[in-house]
């Protein structure tokens, strides 16, 4: 009767322990798919975030190009009134009074009328 109550107390003790072994690797089983779920969202975000992060340079570039543009048309317009002034101050030129100005116009043919 005792070693019948000791084989009992032992095969419990060892379904115990193999229970622990079951669940223990069941546990680290779903660690390892919840890690490799986790990655592949990483990955996904990492990815995403390149893309904007590519987007947002070639903006970048193309706001630079155009802020280019816009200095070298500031310069140009900056320009005009310089020369006007140089051709002013510096070769005594000025624009004729209407007394001064001759309009020439050109006799009318046949193909400008049509």
């Amino acid at each position: 009767m005792k070693t019948e109550v000791v084989e009992k107390k032992s095969e419990n003790k060892t379904e115990k322990k193999s229970m622990k072994k079951v669940i223990a690797y069941a546990v680290l089983l779903l660690l390892v798919f919840v890690s490799a779920i986790m990655v592949v969202f990483q990955v996904f975000e990492y990815r995403h975030d390149y893309r904007e992060l590519s987007s947002f340079m070639r903006e970048k570039d193309d706001l630079n190009a155009e802020w280019g543009r816009l200095l070298i048309e500031q310069q140009t317009f900056g320009a005009t009134a310089q020369i006007g002034t140089r051709a002013v101050t510096q070769l005594r030129m000025y624009s004729p009074p209407a007394a001064q100005t001759v309009v020439i116009s050109l006799p009318m043919t046949s193909d400008d009328k049509k």
